[in-house]
């Protein structure tokens, strides 16, 4: 039987429209951010999860998602570094989705 690994499931209320980067050989990728209600009670502060999605999936999330849309979405943690315009070096784990619905 094979273990699952690295594996995130995620119900939650999109923060804004996501942001689309198109690319020059026709791939884009959509970033945004995800509201989780803690416990299910709206008037708790949420927790927020950097999301990205690629291709198809990105386009979905292009069309569909707007501020407050709700998605479950299935992927996988990923741990990146990046140097910001201060010239810092920034470590941050985002969430790349694998599968996602509309709700």
């Amino acid at each position: 039987m094979q273990t699952l690994r690295n594996n995130i499931t995620l119900v939650g209320n999109m923060g804004s429209a996501a942001t689309i980067t198109n690319f020059e050989n026709g791939g884009k990728v959509a970033r945004f951010q995800l509201a989780i209600d803690r416990q299910g009670k709206k008037e708790s502060t949420p927790d927020w999860h950097r999301v990205f999605a690629w291709g198809n999936m990105a386009g979905f999330i292009e069309n569909y998602g707007a501020k407050g849309k709700q998605l479950a979405i299935h992927g996988r943690l990923v741990n990146r570094t990046y140097t910001n315009k201060a010239g810092e070096t920034r470590k941050i784990t985002e969430v790349e989705v694998k599968h996602v619905i509309g709700l």
